[in-house]
């Protein structure tokens, strides 16, 4: 059964553990839980974010800095009870660092739903990594943008088949305003159908309800980070949740 199928259109939030401070994560959790967002991004906090924005990278040094690290981070979800889905995302390097038998063993005991790492393209994966995957049960989870091909979206989508596929809304950094019209909409309603039984989630960009419902048209779900993150930076978090008018509660 795959978490991330559901009847709805979903809201996904993103969170960096750690931040703003070290033991704000079940807090965290437990906010999104009752705002009814679907299923919850924890950023692994990095030095060095590729695919992340300014506002990212800066909750990133400040829980680093908090002294946020794996241990802490899978300590903190092992204490924190709930059938609120999570998926981690991260990069491959510190998890080779930490050790992938290690890491992915965590997120099995922990009930990780999925795994996001940006820097391990599918065939990596593949070649490397995806035997260990399978050991563990744990599914990853892939980025592809607009401009990528339909028949490696399709291979993507079977391999994601337990989890979804996240659509970068553009070829951008996180946190960077996104404007949608009609010509991106078919070229993302020809992304979902080529995604065929496996979930589709946009992010990237996405800050309003305006933008939530546009991706709704178009995909399974919504992820938010940067804007969330911001909200949160000034203590406006409640309100900004509350404007997108989540599937269970406003």
């Amino acid at each position: 059964m795959n978490t991330f199928k559901k009847s709805h259109k979903q809201l996904s939030i993103f969170v960096t553990a750690g931040y703003p401070n070290l033991e704000s994560l079940p807090e965290q959790l437990s906010l999104l839980e009752a705002k009814g967002v679907d299923f919850v991004e924890v950023g692994i906090p990095f030095s060095d974010p590729m695919a992340d924005g300014p506002t990212i990278q800066k909750t990133s040094d400040i829980a680093l800095k908090n002294g946020m690290n794996l241990d802490r981070l899978f300590d903190q979800l092992r204490e924190y009870n709930s059938n609120l889905p999570v998926v981690l995302m991260g990069y491959l390097n510190p998890v080779l660092a930490y050790g992938i038998d290690r890491f992915l063993s965590l997120c099995k005991e922990v009930g990780v739903s999925s795994v996001i790492l940006p820097d391990m393209s599918l065939e990596i994966y593949e070649r490397f990594y995806q035997t260990t995957f399978h050991e563990y049960e744990i599914t990853p989870c892939f980025l592809i943008t607009p401009s990528t091909s339909t028949e490696r979206i399709a291979t993507i989508a079977k391999t994601c088949r337990n989890s979804f596929v996240y659509l970068v809304s553009s070829n951008a950094t996180t946190g960077e305003n996104i404007s949608f019209g009609q010509d991106q909409k078919k070229r993302f309603e020809r992304i979902r159908s080529a995604c065929g039984e496996t979930p589709l989630f946009m992010g990237f960009g996405i800050d309003s309800k305006e933008k939530v419902d546009f991706v709704h048209e178009v995909c399974d779900g919504a992820i938010i980070g940067s804007a969330y993150l911001k909200a949160l930076e000034h203590g406006n978090e409640i309100t900004f949740l509350e404007s997108l008018q989540t599937h269970e509660q406003a």
